[in-house]
């Protein structure tokens, strides 16, 4: 069955709402300078980081330090880490730790009301 989309819809919505992410995205930012993009880059980076502490719970997948040395035994979750670079043979593999990763712990997105259309990420706005 295809995946239900509404929550990644909702979740899309909330960025957008709080951090104009959407905006951001579809904008051509090609002609503008680095330091208006930096400003932009800043404004939506605050409302999107705000919107998504007000809904999620993430924490690293690994607990070490970036640029750390890491062993990976036997067994390891590939889900959980992609192996990079020069890969050959079997676990356990030694390497360098380059990201973290991200786990959901929790996420609580809002119940949408009756007759809510999900696909409407941001409404047009009209002034009068």
């Amino acid at each position: 069955a295809a995946p239900a989309v509404t929550s990644a819809l909702q979740l899309l919505a909330l960025l957008q709402r709080e951090g104009r992410l959407v905006d951001f995205l579809e904008q051509d930012i090609a002609s503008f300078g680095d330091a208006d993009v930096g400003v932009a880059a800043r404004m939506v980076h605050e409302g999107c980081r705000k919107a998504l502490r007000g809904h999620a719970k993430l924490a690293p997948v690994r607990r070490e330090d970036e640029g750390a040395t890491v062993t990976l035994e036997a067994g390891y979750s590939p889900a959980e880490v992609k192996l990079i670079g020069n890969v050959s043979g079997s676990a356990p593999y030694r390497g360098v730790l380059r990201h973290r990763g991200w786990r959901a712990e929790t996420i609580s997105l809002p119940t949408p009301v009756a007759g809510h259309d999900a696909s409407i990420i941001a409404p047009a706005e009209v002034e009068l």
